[in-house]
C-alpha cells in the first residue's frame, strides 16, 4: 500500500498530511507533518506555530530550512542529531501519541490488515530527509501490529 495524500482511501488517511488534532508533549498539533516540519526550527514559539499547520502548508513552511548542513533537528529546546538514537525515540513518541489520541488513525491502521506499506515519493537517505521511507513505514507497521513503539 503506497501511502500518500493523493492516493485515496486508506493510504490517504495514513498520510502525515492528514489533518489530526492531538497533543504532543504539551503542544497542540494539527497534523503529523506539522510536527515533523517543526523539528527544523530551533525556536520554540516557531515550533508551536508550525505544529498547527497541515499538509502542504506545513511542508512548505519548513522546506527552506537548511537543517541538513548540521544534521540537527530540534524539539522543545533540545537539539537532536539526525542519525542519533534520541531522534528515533522522539519519532516513536510522536507516532505513539497520534496512535493513542486519534481513533481514526488507529482504526485506519488496523483496517489496512496485513498490507505492506510503501511511500514512493519518500527518500531513503537520512541525511536528506527528516523521515525516511523505512522510518515511516516501519512505525506504521509496528503500530498496526502491536499498538506500541516502545
Amino acid at each position: 500500500m503506497d501511502i500518500g495524500s493523493g492516493k485515496g482511501n486508506i493510504s490517504s488517511r495514513l498520510s502525515n498530511f492528514t489533518p489530526r488534532r492531538f497533543i504532543f508533549e504539551g503542544i497542540e498539533c494539527s497534523s503529523i507533518e506539522g510536527v515533523l516540519q517543526s523539528f527544523k526550527f530551533s525556536e520554540i514559539d516557531m515550533q508551536k506555530y508550525v505544529c498547527t499547520l497541515v499538509g502542504l502548508k506545513a511542508k512548505f513552511k519548513g522546506k527552506k530550512k537548511k537543517w541538513w548542513r548540521l544534521q540537527e533537528l530540534y524539539w522543545n529546546g533540545v537539539a537532536y542529531k539526525r542519525d542519533g538514537e534520541e531522534y528515533q525515540r522522539l519519532l516513536n513518541r510522536l507516532y505513539q501519541s497520534v496512535y493513542d489520541q486519534c481513533a481514526n488513525f488507529s482504526k485506519t491502521l488496523k483496517a489496512s490488515n496485513n498490507a505492506v506499506f510503501t511511500h514512493s515519493i519518500g527518500k531513503s537517505n537520512s541525511s536528506e530527509t527528516i523521515l525516511t521511507v523505512r522510518e515511516f513505514c516501519s512505525r506504521l507497521t509496528k503500530l498496526r501490529d502491536t499498538g506500541k513503539l516502545y
